[in-house]
Parts: C-alpha cells; sequence; structure tokens
C-alpha cells in the first residue's frame, strides 16, 4: 500500500486508516554487541540513512541518531576514545516502538508526546517485538496530513449533503408561499453550507400561516436543531391548526423541551441549552386581520398610506430553553392590515451583524429605514436591497451569522415571490 490510504467499493465512504506497518523501510542495523568503528562503517555506506537501529537477536533496543553520533564522533580525541567501545554509548535507549497495526493517528499522537525525537531520528516499527523497519517523522506527518484532508472531504460531502436535505425540507413551504402571495420576498443563507434558520408557509382557504425562527447556533449544530424545530412545529399545527399562533408556539416550547431533555425539574441536568427565537403569525384573508406571537423576535408592518413602521414585539423569551418554563405561554397581537400593507420578519442574522464605520450592529432602526426607503418597489426588488444595504454594512467584516427574512405585499402588483436565495 505504499502508507497510501483509499476508498474501495466495499469499504463505501468509509475511510480506510493507515497503520504503522505502511512506513516500515528496512534498512540496515547492528546488533547491541558491535562497536562505534562497525557504526561508521554502516552510516559510511548508507549516506541516506537518518538513524540505525539498534537490535539484540531480531528485536530492537535502541536507536542511534546519524546526527548525534556523528557530532560526538568529530569531536577531538572522541574517535580514538570511543571508536573500540560499544554502540550503545550513543544509543538512544527509549525510542518509539510501535507495532505494525497501530494506525497512524496513534503513531501521530505516541511522537507528539515522546518529543522532538521521534520526529527527527525516527521510530521503531515491530510485530510481535520483532523489527519490521523504521518509521521516518515526515512521512509520518504526511500521511497524517493526507488523512485529515481526506477527512475534511468526506465531512464536507456529508455537509454538502446535508444543505440538499435542509433546503429540500424548505422547499415545501416555498412552493406554498408561492401559491398564497402574489407579491412577496424569502431570502434564506446560511453563514455556512447549512444553518440554524428555517421557515414554514402553509396556504389555506381562508388564509395562511407563517413562521421564521432561528434556533442555536449556526452550521451542522443549528441545522441539526432545525430538524427538531421544525418538526415539533408541524406536529403543534396539526394538532392545535394554525388559526392561534400562541397556543402553536406554547405547545413547540414544550415539544423542544421535551425532545431535548430541557425541563428544569428533571432530576439529571441537561446537556444542553438551546431552543429558538421565532414570530409565528396567521392572516385571515377574509378580515385581513394579522394575529401573531412572538419569542425575542419582531414583525413589521408598513401601513400602503403612511410613512411610519409599526414594530410589533412580543415576550423576551425564547423557545425550548432550560430557563424557559413548560408551561410558558405567549400572547396573540393582532392588528388589522389594510390594503397594499407590507408585513417583514427577520431573524437577527442582520441586525447583529457588525460593520460600518464604527463597527456596531446593524440594528432595527437601519433595517426600519431600509423598509421605508424601498417600501414602493416590488417585495423582490425590496429583499435584493435589504440584502445589499447589509452586505455593504458589513464590509470586510465577516458574517456573524445566518441570514433569513420573508416578507409580502398584502394585495399589491402579481410578482412571484424571490427565492434566488432560498
Amino acid at each position: 500500500m505504499d502508507g497510501q490510504f483509499s476508498l474501495t467499493p466495499a469499504m463505501g465512504n468509509k475511510l480506510f486508516q493507515p497503520t504503522a506497518g505502511a512506513l516500515a523501510v528496512t534498512v540496515p542495523v547492528v546488533s547491541f554487541d558491535e562497536n562505534n568503528a562497525k557504526v561508521l562503517e554502516v552510516f559510511g555506506q548508507h549516506k541516506e540513512l537518518v538513524s540505525l537501529p539498534v537490535v539484540e537477536g531480531d528485536r530492537p533496543i535502541g536507536l542511534i541518531s546519524r546526527h548525534i553520533f556523528m557530532s560526538q564522533m568529530s569531536k577531538p580525541y572522541h574517535r580514538e576514545l570511543y571508536e573500540r567501545k560499544s554502540c550503545i554509548a550513543f544509543m538512544d535507549k527509549d525510542p518509539l516502538i510501535v507495532e505494525g497495526d497501530t494506525s497512524v493517528e496513534t503513531v501521530g499522537a505516541l511522537a507528539v508526546a515522546s518529543g522532538d525525537k521521534t520526529l527527527a531520528d525516527g521510530f521503531l516499527i515491530v510485530e510481535q517485538g520483532r523489527l519490521l523497519g523504521l518509521g521516518s517523522g515526515l512521512e509520518l506527518m504526511r500521511e497524517l496530513v493526507a488523512l485529515q484532508v481526506e477527512k475534511n472531504r468526506q465531512v464536507m460531502q456529508s455537509i454538502d449533503y446535508a444543505s440538499v436535505i435542509q433546503r429540500a425540507m424548505l422547499s415545501t413551504s416555498r412552493s406554498a408561499m408561492s401559491q398564497a402571495l402574489d407579491d412577496a420576498c424569502l431570502i434564506w443563507e446560511p453563514r455556512d453550507v447549512v444553518g440554524g434558520d428555517f421557515y414554514h408557509f402553509e396556504h389555506h382557504a381562508d388564509g395562511w400561516f407563517a413562521a421564521v425562527a432561528d434556533c442555536t447556533g449556526h452550521g451542522v449544530p443549528g441545522a441539526f436543531l432545525t430538524l427538531i424545530a421544525s418538526s415539533s412545529l408541524k406536529q403543534a399545527l396539526e394538532l392545535h391548526g394554525p388559526r392561534d399562533p400562541a397556543q402553536v408556539m406554547n405547545e413547540v416550547n414544550r415539544s423542544m423541551k421535551r425532545v431535548l431533555g430541557q425541563h428544569a425539574s428533571s432530576e439529571k441536568q441537561s446537556e444542553s441549552d438551546d431552543g429558538m427565537d421565532a414570530c409565528f403569525f396567521w392572516f385571515d384573508t377574509g378580515s385581513r386581520q394579522l394575529t401573531c406571537a412572538n419569542a425575542k423576535m419582531s414583525l413589521f408592518v408598513l401601513a400602503a398610506d403612511g410613512e411610519e413602521v409599526q414594530t410589533i414585539d412580543g415576550k423576551r423569551t425564547g423557545l425550548g430553553y432550560v430557563d424557559t418554563p413548560d408551561d410558558m405561554r405567549w400572547e396573540n397581537r393582532s392588528v388589522q392590515v389594510g390594503l397594499d400593507a407590507i408585513v417583514f420578519v427577520s431573524t437577527d442574522g442582520i441586525i447583529d451583524q457588525i460593520g460600518g464605520a464604527k463597527n456596531i450592529a446593524f440594528g432595527k432602526q437601519r433595517l426600519r429605514r431600509a423598509l421605508q426607503e424601498h417600501r414602493h418597489l416590488p417585495m423582490a426588488e425590496l429583499g435584493r436591497q435589504v440584502m445589499a444595504g447589509h452586505l455593504d454594512y458589513q464590509g470586510t467584516q465577516r458574517r456573524r451569522d445566518d441570514v433569513t427574512f420573508f416578507g409580502a405585499r398584502l394585495g399589491g402588483a402579481a410578482n412571484q415571490p424571490d427565492e434566488q436565495h432560498a
């Protein structure tokens, strides 16, 4: 195998683990009862030899470093003093010795623990105590790097496929939104390949239900939580229906705490304290009444004939966390929405983004101004302008979080939802 790793059809995606035996190189050896003149002779004949194993029979007992040996023998009178003495005089009596079936990752850890000498002089590889060969510290490092590269490649493959699954999970909501709304925008941009934000949309005969949520974290941990939270939301909607967002929110909180084992009264303390911020809302198309429940996430409403942005806030308590009571009850807030009014909700990926000249958060006020400035544009274009302003404000700062927002003009010109980023 020449120390290489590979993926075989039989293994599927299982990573082949190279072993120390693949690194064993056959080299000259010297017996423990030989003198240093013999060591000089061997090193002279093999210029490429970094270290010389010392054996007793076929079992290694030490290692002579070429660099240390030659530097000592070149000192005045050392050759005359030591040439006829036993080779163990300059032998490392405690080199790293590993069995040939030891994984290279384990060898790497042992090499680090044994110090720089192993990386410089190498290590001895044995099979049931008998010498197989000499392992090079440099080759060990190459194997470890190659193995890590392959591991990273497989992890990224898995994350890329997880992204496909996450997007597929959201696709039903995008389709329902397209059927219900003529003029809407929807942006879903994970900070990483997968993210901790999600949305949900349902179209009913008398109205529609929408949810935007921000789970703890981002990347893979956040994505795992979205699966739990989304499942809890769908179950709550099946149980209670979409017309009472607060009741749905209460149920989702209980469900998430149950799944994550985050009950404050539990005998065993939970290993996590995760949850989500969210806004659930129901729009009745007949009465044009918008009813929402908010958990640390604001809903913005812009009337068609006014310049002010109405902000609907709720409880400053997230869903599912250890400190959130099982019987926590959120409240519905209802507003009458006129023709061509805009509703808009965003996770904190935009609001909390650091940037600008003073390196401070984007904030709600800048978001309100952006909505006011672009209110007359079709929602797809309004969404693009909000994102452009966010990216311009971010500048050279790193993206802090996932970005998700939903906006709809209720009763405006016919424009399909913007799904460019969704």
